[in-house]
């Protein structure tokens, strides 16, 4: 196996496009259809199947690891379509050490949103060993030595603080890994969120008539 080449960070790159220059084959697709049901990419936990989004103002990130994987949700779960098939393709986004600015976060209940916003009073959010599962991602994004097309089973970038073991993929699976990220107005359509350690300054939680 080879170590693929270190490539320098591209200044303002566009999230959304970045993110269809690495967009999933059908035969990719596939293939982690097949290790998830190995057991081999399975999630921590099982997803509700609603989405909520995340936005920030900026995210800074020491240690950067990117992959694809596949969320499930319980069995006859009420989010289980025929087209989702009680499952969920995600890009896996993880940080060993994030900083998020004005960080809005809401659910969407129909006639309500319930919103959650923490970090906008000069103190950043802080997270240590974050992942995120999200379905789109956009916002203007800098990296800092970027390997882009490593095999996410051999990442190194990302650990849990409190076992010491290394988040990564699975065997094969196409991602990317840098040493720093920062995005600007970043925004997420998320499915599901982990951390070893998060901590919201000037949390606060309502029902409100929009979401972020």
């Amino acid at each position: 196996m080879t170590t693929p080449e270190t490539v320098p960070a591209a200044g303002g790159v566009q999230w959304k496009r970045f993110g269809g220059a690495i967009a999933l084959t059908g035969v990719v697709t596939a293939g982690l259809v097949a290790m998830t049901a190995s057991g081999v990419l399975a999630a921590n936990f099982s997803i509700s199947g609603m989405p909520f989004t995340v936005t920030a103002t900026n995210l800074h990130g020491d240690g950067f690891e990117q992959y694809a994987t596949i969320d499930n949700m319980i069995e006859n779960s009420p989010n289980c379509t025929p087209d989702n098939g009680c499952q969920e393709l995600v890009i896996v986004s993880a940080i060993n050490e994030a900083q998020l600015t004005k960080l809005c976060q809401s659910v969407d209940l129909g006639p309500i949103s319930l919103k959650i916003t923490a970090g906008d009073n000069g103190n950043p959010v802080q997270a240590k060993a974050l992942v995120v599962d999200s379905d789109l991602i956009s916002g203007d994004a800098d990296f800092k030595n970027i390997n882009v097309g490593q095999d996410a089973s051999t990442f190194d970038k990302v650990k849990d603080p409190n076992t010491g073991e290394k988040i990564k993929g699975g065997e094969g699976v196409f991602g990317q890994q840098a040493d720093t990220v920062d995005i600007n107005n970043l925004r997420q359509n998320n499915y599901a969120t982990t951390a070893a350690k998060f901590t919201l300054p000037h949390l606060r939680m309502s029902f409100t008539s929009s979401g972020c």
